[in-house]
């Protein structure tokens, strides 16, 4: 059976230039399907607010949604990193930050998520150093998409572009073993993953990273409405649940998706 993997681990994937997968996951069926199909890290992304409560944003997911669905998820896990999103306002000073982590990982989350840089490199800061695994997020930031003014693609021009990779490179420095990176140009995201030692996840920012991240419901042509452009339809391609997870896993790690269509320069 294979080991169960951890942060450490896929960092060790990145080091051996092997691709790391990724998908959300709200609820044991589907979680126990990504795990039998051997995907590396399962995330329950409070994206449950839009794909499961129907609403337009993150913003109105509760600490109460994400623990019930990481409860939820858990059951269906052996094998793969269990990651749980820090919800909207929950990082805004140590004393919260704390108690939801804390919330987070007696849910059964094995790592932490949060969104953004500047103050937040702080809370990675003190997460880390009371040895709870991290993975920052930057680009878009669902939870500031009314201060980014709207779902819009992120590090464009040489001013942002600078910041982003500052910021990666300060979120690294605090603590932080894993970056998402949601819709940047492919150019810089490749610049990031090259200059950082810890593994960049991509979601629309191209092929050259080292792992890729989908909404589970994009990835299984369940969302209602056009699907993301940064996304796949796999079960259409595969038929069965369990077959497109295992295309999704097969194709990301021949390097086959993302394609040049589902991202930006």
């Amino acid at each position: 059976m294979e080991s169960k993997k951890t942060v450490r681990s896929l960092s060790g994937f990145k080091s051996e230039g092997r691709k790391i997968t990724m998908l959300t996951a709200y609820d044991a069926s589907f979680a126990r399907h990504m795990d039998e199909a051997g995907i590396d890290s399962i995330l329950v992304g409070d994206s449950l607010g839009n794909v499961v409560q129907g609403r337009e944003t993150t913003v109105p997911v509760t600490l109460n949604d994400m623990v019930y669905h990481t409860r939820c998820v858990r059951r269906g896990v052996k094998q793969a990193l269990l990651i749980a999103d820090l919800p909207f306002m929950t990082i805004r000073d140590r004393d919260h930050c704390l108690a939801a982590t804390t919330a987070l990982m007696q849910a059964g989350a094995e790592a932490i998520k949060l969104e953004g840089a500047g103050p937040v490199v702080r809370r990675v800061e003190e997460l880390a150093g009371l040895g709870i695994s991290v993975c920052a997020h930057l680009g878009l930031t669902p939870q500031t998409v009314h201060h980014l003014g709207g779902f819009r693609v992120q590090g464009r021009g040489e001013r942002e572009a600078e910041k982003l990779h500052s910021d990666a490179r300060a979120l690294q420095a605090a603590g932080a073993g894993l970056l998402v990176l949601e819709c940047v140009p492919r150019d810089l995201a490749g610049e990031i993953s090259a200059d950082l030692d810890i593994p960049v996840i991509g979601i629309g920012a191209g092929a050259e990273v080292d792992g890729q991240v989908l909404v589970a419901y994009d990835a299984l042509g369940i969302t209602h409405g056009n699907r993301p452009r940064f996304s796949h339809d796999f079960l259409a391609d595969a038929g069965t649940i369990p077959g497109a997870i295992k295309a999704f896993i097969d194709q990301v790690g021949a390097g086959n998706f993302p394609g040049k269509e589902h991202g930006w320069d």
